[in-house]
């Protein structure tokens, strides 16, 4: 907590009960007639802002209740259906193992040994005696009714809960519900930031911030976030056979979070405060030793409770993934973002509909990256399975199209399907002969969307430990499942005897980490995105942060979260030291785009491009991008540009930051609509309500098409500059930290200190540079893109987000 008395923003707030300020819990406020709705000085800011994002992300009161409500059909289904599965079917009537005979009248002789699903069926009086005389499945029973209950009270709650937050939509923000899929989040929260200047939601501060209110929904996120960025969680496994494992699941997150943030005994005393005793560092051991105490209790917990979870989780993946298999056998291996990946690849402040926008555009090119890696051993063996099962699958249809009788015979229906499967399964492993491998390019193309990638990657995207580091990130669907189910068995051990292990570094990294912000509260400081604190001198951080190695962020997760909060919120102010730092950014993109290959040429190289890196999508700013990326290739290949002429070789940082250049300098044909920090084509601005003022944006309602197309325009430029801009500092970063590596133009590349030395621009002065640089082109008129907003199955699917619509923004 070095240097904490510099930071006037950081105060102590006395820890209370509620968002009151010291010595005002119990003042009458007095609130106008027109304001009397319960939105004035609200208690829980936390709660109240998250449950404002979720009704939006979830499409409102309606979509959100019947949610809910067909959960519970779904656990009292699997319940009801699983009791009566065990208890009320005789298999052996139904597997023909016992003979069955109709003796009705007017029965036909050849139907008499037919047997019928009633007949299978046991008498409801008989069920339910067995049911009675199980002990074993009462026990059960009862422990489903108490866990159904308790949901449904929960969800009880939640209809009172989002009722008002429907109404705060529909009174306060004066968004109607037939029209909230028009909005976006960034409309919405523009939204709350005004009203907060007329209802003072936080007494705390008169204003309200973007940042605020992410700090406040991603309050506990970012935590995760930050201890994961620091090594810290999750536990790293050493598996024989397999070797290096991270293992994280939703119930072992679960329980993470159970520890450390709203469970009995964990370190927050509320929602927004953390525990005093925590921030000294007098009492760590004896702390630690207290954690080290309810770490074990909740494992021992769970591992009572495995059975019973266990028992949930087979049941749930049988019922939810039985008829997926059956219909497509390959859907197994289907690749998805791991939670540990989700966690890992995640910015500071990121929400999660922007998290699955950008890991929605990364899913392509991953799997084309994760794809490429085939093994000759299992492709021969493929070959010759697939060509086996083939034969035998062949004859039986070819049986069955003869004679429909051959499907009575005994398991030739089971046979048929088990060869399909085989046959699906064995063709997976088949490589296409028609790939290219050309790796360091799809993981430059995949590092475009993702935005972190580790130092060792870089020219090792080749090998298969590059490989299986990425495969845990971004993992098969059937490790997944497998992975679920195991969860209740490895998760108490995982706790027990490795958790129990990190409790003092645990204890140390919330005392160090851990700011009290006025009008927020208790959050991770790695979240103010401060560069000064937790910069990285190999970041383009260096004479700008005053971090020692274990302050800063790894990978360059401060730098590349601020740019891309800064991007996503562009009306949000940052503090001085984030503003000199975005500012000697932008110095430095223009420098270098004067030795880049100017705008048009990488414009008029974009259709090729595009096909190169096999981008289905060839239009909008991801041609752009696709062009970025693949302009070093075509101007070492030797080929001519558009004019004839020979192009110099040039490197994807450059390219890329003459695009960055070309931007910035259509901002300044438009001063007065934008931030100087913000980076965005002209094309954008004209309709763009973001950049207008509050009363603009509410008294814009009607033109609500046009609107929508200019967020939509302006949220995959945005998309397309922050890849821009990793792909840069990723270069720079590369150039700083590993010079050897680096070659071409980069090795007499301006440094960033010296850069701000020569120029002779002061931090208040930095906005208006004058390096000349060659006429870029005007970026814009992109064809619109549609983008859709999709949940974690959807992602995970492969289904990358083509469609822009306001929900994603």
């Amino acid at each position: 907590m070095a240097n904490f008395e510099a930071y006037q923003e950081y105060q102590r707030i006395e820890d209370y009960e509620e968002d009151s300020p010291p010595g005002e819990e119990d003042l009458l406020v007095h609130v106008p007639e027109s304001l009397k709705d319960s939105w004035h000085h609200i208690k829980n800011l936390d709660n109240f802002f998250t449950r404002i994002y979720h009704y939006h992300q979830k499409n409102g009161f309606a979509c959100m209740m019947l949610s809910e409500f067909f959960e519970l059909i779904q656990f009292l289904f699997v319940v009801t259906f699983t009791t009566f599965l065990v208890n009320c079917v005789e298999y052996d009537v139904l597997f023909a193992n016992r003979a069955v005979n109709h003796t009705g009248q007017g029965q036909n002789p050849y139907e008499r040994n037919k047997v019928t699903l009633p007949d299978a069926i046991i008498p409801s009086q008989q069920c339910t005696q067995r049911i009675q005389d199980n002990s074993w499945i009462i026990f059960l029973l009862i422990m489903a009714a108490t866990f159904w209950i308790y949901r449904l009270i929960k969800v009880f709650c939640n209809i009172l809960s989002y009722w008002e937050i429907r109404q705060f939509y529909i009174k306060a923000l004066k968004i109607k519900m037939d029209e909230l899929c028009n909005f976006t989040w960034q409309e919405v929260q523009d939204r709350l930031i005004s009203l907060q200047r007329e209802q003072q939601m936080c007494i705390h501060k008169k204003e309200l911030t973007e940042l605020d209110i992410y700090h406040r929904i991603l309050r506990f996120k970012n935590y995760m976030v930050a201890m994961i960025n620091k090594s810290l969680l999750p536990v790293h496994l050493q598996l024989p056979l397999l070797g290096n494992v991270v293992f994280l699941t939703q119930g072992l997150k679960y329980n993470f979070e159970l520890i450390l943030f709203w469970g009995p005994g964990s370190l927050f005393q509320n929602k927004w405060n953390l525990h005093p005793k925590y921030k000294r560092s007098g009492n760590r051991l004896e702390l630690a030793q207290k954690l080290s105490r309810v770490i074990l209790l909740i494992g021992l917990a769970n591992l009572l409770l495995c059975p019973f979870i266990l028992v949930w989780q087979v049941l749930y993946a049988f019922f939810s993934y039985t008829e997926v298999i059956r219909r497509e056998p390959g859907s197994l291996g289907a690749r998805r973002w791991s939670l540990y990946g989700r966690l890992y690849l995640r910015h500071f402040n990121e929400l999660n509909h922007e998290l699955h926008g950008r890991l929605g555009r990364g899913y392509k090119p991953t799997s084309k990256y994760m794809n490429s890696f085939t093994s000759p051993l299992l492709a021969v063996l493929a070959k010759n399975v697939a060509f086996f099962s083939g034969s035998v699958l062949a004859v039986l249809i070819a049986l069955t199209v003869y004679d429909e009788d051959v499907l009575t015979v005994q398991h030739i229906l089971t046979a048929i399907t088990v060869l399909g499967v085989v046959i699906t399964i064995t063709r997976s492993f088949i490589p296409d002969e028609h790939m290219v491998w050309c790796p360091e390019q799809l993981l430059q193309c995949v590092l475009a969307h993702i935005h972190y990638m580790p130092d060792h990657w870089r020219g090792n995207a080749n090998k298969s430990e590059t490989r299986d580091e990425v495969a845990q990130l971004f993992q098969y669907k059937a490790v997944f499942i497998l992975e679920e189910l195991l969860s209740p068995i490895v998760t108490p051990f995982i706790l027990i005897f490795l958790l129990r292990n990190k409790s003092l570094e645990i204890i140390d990294f919330f005392r160090n980490f851990t700011v009290e912000v006025v009008g927020v509260g208790d959050i991770c400081s790695f979240a103010q995105m401060d560069i000064r604190r937790h910069g990285n001198p190999t970041w383009m951080s260096d004479g700008q942060t005053e971090a020692s190695v274990y302050q800063q962020a790894e990978n360059g997760k401060t730098e590349l979260s601020l740019m891309h909060f800064t991007l996503k919120n562009p009306r949000w102010q940052p503090p001085q030291e984030s503003s000199l730092f975005i500012s000697h950014l932008k110095e430095k993109v223009q420098h270098d785009a004067q030795g880049g290959p100017s705008t048009q040429l990488l414009l008029s190289e974009a259709p090729l491009c595009t096909s190169l890196h096999s981008n289905e999508s060839g239009t909008g700013p991801e041609s752009l991008v696709a062009s970025v990326l693949a302009h070093p290739i075509l101007t070492a290949s030797g080929l001519q540009g558009r004019d004839h002429r020979f192009v110099p070789p040039s490197s994807a940082a450059s390219a890329a930051a003459s695009v960055l250049a070309s931007l910035s300098t259509s901002h300044h044909a438009h001063p007065s609509r934008s931030r100087p920090h913000v980076l965005l084509p002209s094309s954008v601005y004209p309709e763009a309500t973001m950049y207008r003022s509050d009363r603009t944006v509410i008294n814009s309602m009607s033109n609500s098409d046009s609107r929508i197309r200019s967020n939509a325009l302006h949220s995959e430029f945005a998309s397309a500059e922050m890849s821009l801009h990793a792909i840069y500092m990723h270069e720079l970063h590369q150039q700083t930290s590993h010079p050897q590596r680096t070659s071409g133009h980069w090795q007499s590349s301006v440094p960033m200190r010296d850069l701000h030395t020569n120029t002779g621009l002061h931090a208040h002065s930095s906005h208006s540079s004058n390096i000349s640089m060659p006429a870029p082109a005007q970026l814009g008129g992109w064809k619109e893109e549609e983008e859709e907003d999709e949940d974690d199955q959807q992602i995970n699917s492969g289904s990358s987000p083509k469609k822009a619509t306001p929900r994603s923004s």
